[in-house]
């Protein structure tokens, strides 16, 4: 049986639907939008999440520059060394397929929140997404914005760094490849914009 995919989103009707997490762009960007990553007050902004937050349909959303998607993105590191990961081909967002990704992220929905803070999200997406033995620190790391295409223009990362005690990580069925390496061979990757603002940010530390 063939899924419905809306046209104007290129999502599966179910994604399409689904109930998810954004805040007006003027609310996050009141002096005006900035582009790459930066450190910030993470607790102002959680605050603002909480105070402005709405839920969406996503195929409405992906369309709608007056809002942003919030998208916690989850960097692992152990000893130095990254967890650098390698989409699919088939990802079923094209626009990242084959690419090395540092992050692990994905849209809020509305039952995620439910008696949790996307603290605790973070750590059941990466429960749920990696095969990890052992325990990790959660740490933010910094706010990435990028606006170079309209599917940037309508997201924003929330980025947190976990901290590893083991280096016993692999990734599960929805990802190519997996490793751990040090940044020096994550630049030579074809990584994600976003992974790509991540290297540079954490360079300069």
């Amino acid at each position: 049986m063939k899924q419905m995919v809306s046209a104007k989103t290129s999502l599966p009707m179910h994604k399409f639907n689904e109930s998810i997490l954004v805040v007006k762009t003027k609310r996050l960007f009141p002096d005006g939008i900035w582009t790459g990553m930066k450190q910030v007050d993470f607790d102002h902004y959680l605050t603002l999440i909480q105070r402005y937050g709405e839920f969406m349909p996503r195929g409405l959303a992906e369309d709608d520059v007056r809002y942003k998607q919030i998208i916690p993105y989850l960097v692992f590191r152990h000893d130095n060394l990254y967890f650098l990961m390698q989409r699919k081909g088939s990802a079923s967002e094209q626009r990242l397929a084959s690419k090395y990704s540092l992050g692990i992220g994905g849209h809020l929905r509305e039952e995620d929140l439910k008696g949790s803070s996307i603290i605790g999200w973070a750590q059941r997406e990466f429960d749920e997404e990696i095969d990890y033995q052992g325990s990790v620190t959660i740490t933010p790391l910094g706010l990435l914005n990028w606006e170079e295409t309209p599917v940037d223009q309508v997201h924003i990362g929330f980025v947190f760094l976990l901290e590893g005690n083991s280096p016993h990580i692999r990734i599960k069925s929805e990802l190519q490849s997996g490793e751990l390496v040090p940044l020096s061979v994550c630049q030579e990757r074809t990584l994600e914009n976003w992974s790509r603002l991540v290297v540079e940010h954490l360079q300069k530390q």
